[in-house]
Parts: structure tokens; C-alpha cells; sequence
């Protein structure tokens, strides 16, 4: 009898500790994207997660520098395989290993980088790609996954591949009619299986903002999860928001072909905040906020009320990414390219969003159209406006963007500037055929979401990686106290 009450308590103060532990761990996660002119230095972009409560970060590539900095910062990685690598992994169990112990084992054993997952590929079986990756996909999620035994990882870090949401659909328009689509299902099954039987999740990307801006017809409201839009009904469940619609189609899905409790992460969620109508501060900040309380809340959905690791994108915008999907594609950061705060957002707790520190930035001088030029000149004004939005990011110009309401002098000097910018400055980045000046006098229109950027300075920046000092651990006083909890139990139940 006393050895049975000394084990229970035993194992209650365990679980207390566990507990404890365990909610010393929990935060958000990002995707970080690394497709700019001027980057916001790695080690200040870390430094920006972990004072934001990020956790965990996934990287679409193992970029050298990135992962470097997360070395030694208590941030768990996903790093990711783009789709121009899969045919050659796919075909070579040799090129896997060769990957694995350059981008993984490599940054694990030297930079004490915390790698968790391995993403193979990037939405690979999007229906605009026509199946080009739809072969080497599968392929190359098995000779990573043996090159990761091989490298003695197989336990520690796990396989993945992100997808999205387009791999499956309802024939009925509701998530009980969930399935995988017919022309993938076969690979999709095998994948799921794979995985399953080697321990990793199912990733998937979900985004309402493309419902929305993709359709005129929907339901605006029923793409936030504050929305008053007519809600959903499928059979006992009521759904009020297109997330957990989408999300739910999914489980269903799995369900069906046998995989009811295989684990997933959402890969990438969020709204950016500029380029088309829908995409602006407002929107992104009501999204993005109603993302994070559910995530706060550990809300799940109806079908899995445990929720799953969610990563918010973006962290950063990118401004050299491809706007083939649209032009928001550079706008999906909750933070600025420079880490400068867009919108506040309440984290839970009483915290809030905080800015980069010790960003450093080329000289308060813009590049704009001069008073005194003529734009009655259809060639020179049209020559220098395709130069300009060639080589910069012209997006927040186009229709619905936040400088579209801009006159014709003003869209130019947009232009101007941010070519001037993107080539840090340069004297002659300020020529347009007689049209530009420089000036010192800031052009962004007042009380405006229009800004006339900056660049950030690189030579200013430190380039060297070094791991950081302040890399976050567990609070002593909370381990103190855990620790004391502990012991106190022990010695009651003795």
C-alpha cells in the first residue's frame, strides 16, 4: 500500500514537472524566407523571433547563413528541399546522403543547430506545376529518409513534405466530402504511408486570402475567424470560418483511406499586406490576430480539437520573390523587410509584437521625379518607369496596392526611389533619362500606409555568424520553483 501511494505520488510530481516543462516550450512558428535585395542581417533576425515567442521556423532552403544563426537559440528548424533538387534526389541515394551530411548533419553536430524536420520539396503536386514533380516526389522523400539513418538521425529528425491544400477536394463543396484528388491519390497514399511508418507528419498549406482574392463571389467574412458570414452546415458540425472547413476536408480525407490519426502541420498560413485590394494592413492584422488567439488558446478544429503546429507566414517580407501568383507574393511578412513593426498584435500574456534592434540603414535621401521634368515625354517617362520596376519592387503600384492612388509624378518617383534604393544608393541609380532627382526631403504621403523605403545598409552589417549569447532557456526561477514542487511532493508521499 505505501509503495503504491509513494508511486502515484511519484508519478504525479513527475507529470507536474513534465507539465511544466512542457509549457516552457510552447510558442509560435514562422517560415523564414530569404528572397531579398537588402536582408535583414540573420543574427538580428533571430534575435527578433526569440524576442517574439518564436519557437520554431521553417526554411525553404538550408540557407548557410540562416542556419548558422539559429545555432545554439533554442529555435527548432524545418529545413526545406526546393523542387529543382527532388529529380536528382529522387534518382540517387548517394545525392541524398551527400545533402543530408552537408545541410543537416553538418549544421547539427558544428552549429548546434536544433533540426527537426527535413522538408522534401515545396507543394510539389500544385495543379500548376502539371505534375512535373509528381514522380520524383515520393522518391526523394525515401532516399532522404534512408540517408538520414544512415547519418544516425533517423530518430531525432523526421521527414516531411509540404503540400497544398489543392491535393485534395470535396465533391459535395463540404468537408465530409473530403478525398485526395484522382490523379495524385495513389502517390498521396503511398506518401501518407511512408511517412507514417518512419514517424513523420503530413504538412499542408492553407490559405484563405487565396479564397478570397481568387473568387469575387465569396464570402468575405467567412475567411476570417471573427467573420459574420453565414456559417457552414455539415450534418452535426457548424462551420464558421474557411480555415477549419479547409482544414477538416483534410482529416476527412485521411480518414477515408485509413489514416484518421496521422499527424499534421500546417506549413504556412497568414495574409499579406499589400499588392492587391485584399491584401492590406487591416486585413492581415484581423487575420492574423484571429490566428494567433486560436494558436494562444490551443484551439483546434471540430474534427481535431487538438490543434497542430501552425507556421504563421511569413516572417519577413521578401521583396526579390517571383510575383507570378500575384503581386502580394513580396507582402506575406507580420514584420517589415527591416523588421520594423506593420501592425501591432496581442501575443497573449500582455506582450506585443516588438521591432529588430540595431537595424542599420543607408543615408535619409530618395530618389524621386524632378519638378522640373516633362512627362509629355511618352518614350523617356515609359523607358524609365520599366527600368525602375524591372529590377524593384513596383507591387504596392498596382490596382488596390497602398500606392496606387498615387498621380502619375508620384508613381514615378516611386519607381525611382525604390530602384535607388535596391542599388544601395548608387549616384547613377538616379538617372532617368533627365526625369530624377535626389532629394532629402521624405516623399511617402503623410498619414499613409505609402511608404517611400530605405534600404537597409549591409555594409554596415556585421557578416560573421557567431552563435548567441543570450539564447533562451528555461527560466531558472521557474525551474527552481518546479524542481521545489518536486521534492515537496516526494517527501509527503514518503
Amino acid at each position: 500500500m505505501g509503495f503504491r501511494h509513494f508511486s502515484t505520488c511519484f508519478l504525479l510530481a513527475l507529470c507536474i514537472l513534465s507539465q511544466g516543462l512542457a509549457k516552457g516550450a510552447h510558442g509560435f512558428a514562422c517560415n523564414w524566407g530569404t528572397r531579398l535585395t537588402h536582408p535583414l542581417p540573420p543574427q538580428i533576425t533571430v534575435k527578433l523571433m526569440r524576442d517574439n515567442g518564436f519557437k520554431q521556423v521553417k526554411l525553404f532552403e538550408a540557407d548557410p547563413a540562416a542556419l548558422k544563426a539559429l545555432g545554439n537559440s533554442g529555435i527548432q528548424v524545418m529545413v526545406g528541399i526546393p523542387n529543382d533538387l527532388l529529380a536528382t534526389l529522387a534518382s540517387s541515394v548517394d545525392a541524398a546522403i551527400a545533402w543530408v551530411n552537408q545541410n543537416v548533419s553538418n549544421y547539427i553536430s558544428k552549429n548546434g543547430v536544433d533540426i527537426r524536420y527535413v522538408a522534401v520539396g515545396n507543394e510539389a503536386f500544385l495543379k500548376t506545376y502539371n505534375g512535373r514533380f509528381v514522380n520524383s516526389t515520393f522518391p526523394a522523400i525515401q532516399n532522404i529518409q534512408a540517408a538520414l539513418i544512415k547519418a544516425g538521425l533517423g530518430r531525432q529528425v523526421k521527414v516531411t513534405t509540404p503540400l497544398n491544400a489543392d491535393v485534395y477536394q470535396s465533391d459535395s463543396g463540404l468537408p465530409s466530402g473530403g478525398n485526395f484528388r484522382p490523379d495524385i491519390h495513389d502517390q498521396m497514399i503511398s506518401i501518407i504511408k511512408f511517412l507514417s511508418q518512419n514517424g513523420g507528419p503530413l504538412t499542408f498549406n492553407i490559405y484563405p486570402f487565396l479564397s478570397l482574392d481568387a473568387d469575387p463571389h465569396f464570402p468575405k467574412e467567412f475567411a476570417f475567424f471573427d467573420g459574420s458570414a453565414a456559417p457552414v452546415v455539415d450534418g452535426s458540425i457548424t462551420y464558421t470560418n474557411v480555415f477549419d472547413a479547409n482544414y477538416d476536408t483534410l482529416i476527412t480525407a485521411l480518414e477515408k483511406n485509413g489514416f484518421g490519426q496521422m499527424p499534421v502541420i500546417i506549413g504556412e498560413v497568414g495574409w499579406p499586406t499589400d499588392g492587391t485590394a485584399n491584401a492590406n494592413i487591416k486585413n492581415a492584422q484581423r487575420f492574423n490576430q484571429g490566428l494567433i488567439d486560436r494558436i494562444v488558446k490551443r484551439q483546434g478544429s471540430p474534427k481535431r480539437p487538438t490543434p497542430p503546429d501552425i507556421y504563421l507566414f511569413g516572417f519577413i517580407d521578401e521583396d526579390a520573390k517571383s510575383i507570378e501568383p500575384g503581386p502580394f507574393e513580396r507582402h506575406w511578412g507580420v514584420f517589415n523587410f527591416d523588421g520594423s513593426i506593420k501592425y501591432p498584435l496581442n501575443l497573449g500574456g500582455g506582450k506585443q509584437l516588438v521591432a529588430a534592434r540595431g537595424v542599420r540603414y543607408l543615408p535619409k535621401q530618395w530618389c524621386v521625379m524632378s519638378t522640373q521634368a516633362n512627362v509629355q515625354d511618352p518614350n523617356a517617362f515609359a523607358e524609365s518607369m520599366s527600368k525602375a520596376c524591372t529590377y524593384a519592387d513596383c507591387t504596392p503600384l498596382f490596382p488596390g496596392g497602398s500606392c496606387s492612388g498615387l498621380d502619375v509624378r508620384g508613381n514615378a518617383s516611386y519607381a525611382f526611389n525604390m530602384y535607388f534604393q535596391t542599388m544601395d544608393q548608387r549616384k547613377d541609380a538616379c538617372n532617368f533619362n533627365g526625369l530624377s532627382v535626389i532629394s532629402n526631403i521624405n516623399p511617402s504621403p503623410p498619414q499613409s500606409s505609402c511608404q517611400f523605403k530605405i534600404m537597409i545598409d549591409l555594409g554596415k552589417h556585421e557578416r560573421k555568424s557567431t552563435p548567441p549569447s543570450d539564447a533562451p532557456k528555461l527560466n531558472s526561477k521557474v525551474m527552481l520553483l518546479l524542481s521545489f514542487i518536486f521534492t515537496v511532493l516526494l517527501l509527503l508521499c514518503v
